[in-house]
């Protein structure tokens, strides 16, 4: 059998409403990807703050181990539940990077793959350190040979899981840090998204490099600055995230830069 490519119809015959249909989906493709990107940046940073805030500054109590323990205990559910929804965002993170390289990719394609690099590193690493969260919980369990250790033993090992969650968050946003500079950098040049929130995300990036490499060298010198250090952060990635979803990109500056892969209209074929 062969293959019968209907022709583009003739003029007067509709011509000028599909082209303006299919202008209208290239135009809405870039900025509805954008939109869904805010719509995870939004659940991203919406479910950060409630496991910080309402999950683990409840259960842990800084400078005892016994009562985080009585915490962790007593709350056992609700903790197990800010851990399946860490790995939740963390899923969303991943879709967004991709978001991200799209949206990106037209200003320049290396450094938007490299943000994609940084960030990947970054969700491996915070992903593996969730399981310190899952830990803190062995020591407080009904396992036999637990009864070989004092229970304030029992609830320094629990703390130590929660300290090393701590350090090991703060190692995952270096990671992340590197990558907000770069996305900066991309949003600051791509003329389809404000410079402002370009220069807010390499504040922010700055701001975690600063916050962990401080924890790192020099604990005590990072409780001092934190979190005040982190609000620029916060205020950034919420602008970033606000913009996606409320306005999204200048298609026609997008769609303008020589990296943006054209919607080309379909051809229709029907068998001969």
């Amino acid at each position: 059998m062969g293959t019968v490519v209907i022709a583009d119809p003739p003029a007067g015959l509709g011509v000028e409403d599909g082209a303006d249909r299919q202008e209208a989906r290239a135009g809405a493709a870039p900025r509805s990807i954008a939109r869904i990107g805010g719509v995870l940046y939004l659940v991203i940073i919406a479910g950060g703050l409630f496991g910080e805030a309402y999950i683990r500054n409840r259960v842990i109590v800084p400078g005892d181990a016994a009562a985080t323990a009585a915490n962790l205990q007593s709350m056992e559910p609700l903790w197990r539940f800010g851990i399946a929804s860490e790995f939740f965002m963390l899923a969303c993170t991943t879709v967004l990077a991709l978001i991200l390289y799209v949206l990106l990719r037209p200003v320049n394609r290396d450094l938007a793959l490299l943000a994609v690099f940084f960030n990947l590193v970054s969700i491996a690493v915070e992903a593996v350190n969730e399981q310190q969260l899952l830990a803190a919980m062995f020591p407080l369990g009904n396992a036999g040979y637990l009864a070989a250790l004092q229970p304030e033993q029992l609830y320094a090992l629990a703390s130590l899981s929660l300290t090393s969650y701590s350090h090991g968050f703060g190692i995952s946003l270096i990671f992340f840090g590197c990558e907000c500079i770069v996305l900066g950098y991309l949003i600051f040049k791509s003329g389809y998204l404000p410079r402002t929130v370009g220069v807010l995300m390499q504040v922010a990036g700055a701001c975690y490099l600063v916050n962990s490499f401080a924890l790192i060298v020099d604990p005590g010198f990072a409780s001092r600055i934190f979190p005040a250090i982190l609000v620029p952060a916060f205020v950034g990635e919420l602008s970033f995230c606000l913009w996606l979803l409320v306005r999204g990109v200048n298609v026609e500056e997008w769609r303008s830069r020589p990296g943006a892969r054209p919607i080309r209209p379909a051809r229709a074929t029907v068998p001969a």
